[in-house]
């Protein structure tokens, strides 16, 4: 097969109408080295860096609910702030990969993202998002 783990995507096929953070970012938890006692952040496995966390809202409106992007940094990474007023934080990730797995859960196809860096949105000038119609069709591929 010729992908083979994490692809790379683009921020504006995933995320056509943008994204919102909620909240702050947290460590990630290696469920195989901690304990109840003893709290073992995650590292990337193929980097080596610790593994942090954000609660992401879709600007989709047919999006359900929130869900997590990891972040591969060596310290915690700092959210951009929200504009005055508003509770969210509009940001874009760089490096931005999907890992598609099937849900024991559910039996489900779901799948994981993970980024290089965050920053704020249209932070490198000009909008990164793809057209609503269009865009849609590549987040439901990916």
């Amino acid at each position: 097969m010729a992908v083979q783990g994490p692809f790379k995507v683009a921020f504006g096929d995933v995320f056509p109408y943008g994204a919102y953070i909620k909240g702050g970012v947290e460590p990630v938890r290696d469920f195989d080295r901690s304990t109840r006692e003893n709290f073992v952040q995650a590292r990337d496995k193929d980097t080596g860096e610790l593994v942090w966390a954000v609660e992401v809202l879709d600007a989709d409106a047919e999006s359900k609910g929130t869900f997590k992007v990891k972040l591969m940094a060596p310290v915690q990474p700092i959210m951009p702030e929200a504009p005055a007023g508003f509770p969210f934080v509009p940001v874009e990730f760089d490096g931005l990969c999907v890992t598609p797995y099937v849900n024991s859960g559910t039996g489900r196809l779901a799948y994981s993202l993970k980024a290089a860096a965050v920053r704020p949105a249209n932070s490198r000038g000009g909008s990164s998002r793809t057209s609503g119609k269009d865009g849609a069709a590549a987040k439901d591929a990916a």
